[in-house]
């Protein structure tokens, strides 16, 4: 088998020339195209007012993402709800923190963060527990973090504000591609749902994480390249091992006269 083209369901990289995808184009002789196969949407005021929630009563606010900042604002822009000087912000990282800045006075503001992931984030949650925490979430979203605040006896409110809806990817020639990476169960739903009659048949499909890993696998189609791995703890580095391999195996077989 030859790769010749390769699809990354992701935004293009603001550089691709620097990024490890870049690299896997030059040393491979492989093309790599990237598409969003999923985009945030926001839940209007009315779809959030029928579905019981509110922002009043919180004392502070989870941010999980720059998505849950965005719309938290927009959100509370629609209530008409004023944001009160004294709410506290924990965000899952510094970069997270420093996104703030486009909406507050960061310096005015009691604002802590975690290192890069959820479980650095609770360990500064459970120094605050009097704290009556809103989480701000979309349709789909980790389950662990909230089974991470139950198992803390962590008080807080999910307040869903947007959406993970799939693109549209009728344009794509999906046939055509070799490969295809996904980063989440939302990307492999997205396929499902511009191509029902997908077949996999010879072509590979990469996944991160254990949640899409299963995705994959309830969608009916076959995981070639999982990530990650002991060896190749990133998803570039797993598509390049398999790629290694199987220039090894072409060669092979080219020496053994096999076509």
């Amino acid at each position: 088998m030859k790769v010749k083209n390769i699809l990354v369901s992701q935004p293009e990289p603001a550089d691709i020339e620097k990024s490890p995808y870049g690299e896997l184009c030059r040393k491979y002789n492989v093309k790599i195209d990237f598409y969003k196969f999923i985009k945030i949407e926001g839940i209007s005021a009315k779809e959030f007012r029928m579905a019981k929630g509110s922002f009043h009563g919180h004392t502070a606010v989870i941010m999980t993402s720059r998505h849950s900042v965005d719309h938290f604002f927009r959100m509370a822009q629609e209530l008409r709800y004023e944001v009160p000087d004294s709410l506290k912000y924990f965000c899952i990282s510094e970069s997270t923190a420093y996104y703030l800045q486009k909406y507050v006075q960061y310096r005015k503001r009691k604002i802590f963060h975690g290192k890069q992931n959820f479980i650095d984030l609770l360990d500064v949650i459970k120094k605050h527990r009097e704290e009556n925490f809103l989480l701000p979430s979309s349709n789909i979203h980790k389950q662990s973090i909230f089974k991470m605040l139950d198992a803390e006896k962590i008080s807080y409110t999910k307040a869903i504000i947007y959406k993970t809806v799939a693109s549209n990817l009728s344009h794509l020639e999906i046939d055509k591609y070799d490969i295809m990476i996904f980063f989440s169960p939302a990307g492999i739903h997205s396929l499902k749902s511009n191509f029902p009659e997908y077949e996999q048949g010879e072509r590979l499909i990469a996944a991160f994480g254990k949640t899409t890993a299963k995705a994959v696998k309830d969608a009916g189609l076959r995981l070639n390249i999982p990530a990650p791995t002991q060896s190749a703890p990133s998803m570039s580095m797993a598509v390049e091992e398999y790629l290694t391999k199987l220039a090894r195996m072409n060669r092979k077989n080219g020496r053994n006269g096999k076509k």
